[in-house]
């Protein structure tokens, strides 16, 4: 088993994630060079790739959720979500052009999509402060996506490339938590009128209010609490759809309208 790394291997496993990226090319997995399930340590890398594009001009403008499904917990051996950082130049307006190379292996995921008007940095937050915070909801596609080659994968290797983030799209829509049923909301993902991808807010923690709770508790233990007008990306409410180039994907979630992503 790998030894956890000195602060000068982390750098280089943040490193190795960052010449991925810039050059477009998958690199191996961390995880042989990391803990087994070391989470601490996996997200040492990712906070270091974070402040790297801070200090870079990058805008930090919210978080991601991921692992949000129970079965995909199950699969990789552990039993909470993941969060990764979501920059300004990482929104793409609602059925603009997405060109091929600017994800890595894209997949795409229907989600909905909350954005915040006051801070959530209580260290426990409980379901009113989560809904006082929330100015509003929208129907959102996340297009992940991985600096790790072929998607060879697993818990400390995703946390560790920023939750294998790529861009997000909010839809145009706004509404309040009172215009939808989070819980019971219905999604569906459809390229050319056929549905490739189905799924209900009850498949993201049981509820992406859920979700928003764990993300604003661990937020605040990590030193990076949520703040107003950040979005949040709050997890997949059905399985991931891989990109075909020239495909438009439309997500349509009850309650919250529809969002576009096209790709050149």
């Amino acid at each position: 088993m790998a030894k956890r790394p000195t602060p000068s291997g982390i750098a280089s496993l943040a490193r190795r994630l960052r010449t991925a990226m810039e050059g477009g090319k998958g690199c191996k997995p961390l995880r042989h060079d990391l803990p087994a399930l070391d989470l601490d340590a996996a997200y040492a890398v990712q906070e270091t790739n974070t402040k790297y594009w801070l200090k870079a001009g990058r805008r930090l403008v919210g978080r991601k959720i991921g692992l949000t499904s129970k079965v995909v917990q199950t699969q990789l051996g552990v039993d909470q979500p993941d969060f990764g950082m979501l920059f300004a130049d990482m929104a793409v307006p609602d059925g603009e052009k997405i060109a091929a190379a600017a994800v890595m292996q894209p997949k795409i995921e229907g989600e909905v999509a909350f954005v915040l008007d006051r801070d959530l940095d209580v260290a426990d937050p409980t379901i009113a402060d989560v809904t006082n915070a929330i100015a509003y909801a929208t129907a959102s596609i996340e297009v992940v996506g991985s600096r790790i080659a072929n998607w060879d994968i697993n818990i400390v290797d995703t946390i560790a490339d920023n939750a294998s983030s790529g861009l997000f799209v909010l839809g145009n829509e706004r509404h309040t938590l009172a215009d939808f049923d989070s819980r019971l909301c219905g999604m569906v993902v459809e390229s050319r009128g056929e549905p490739l991808s189905v799924g209900a807010g009850a498949a993201c923690l049981g509820n992406p209010l859920n979700a928003v709770i764990w993300l604003a508790r661990e937020m605040v233990a990590r030193g990076r609490p949520l703040a107003a007008g950040d979005i949040i990306m709050s997890g997949a409410l059905g399985p991931m759809v891989p990109v075909d180039p020239g495909e438009v994907y439309e997500v349509r979630i009850s309650g919250l309208g529809s969002v576009r992503a096209a790709f050149a």
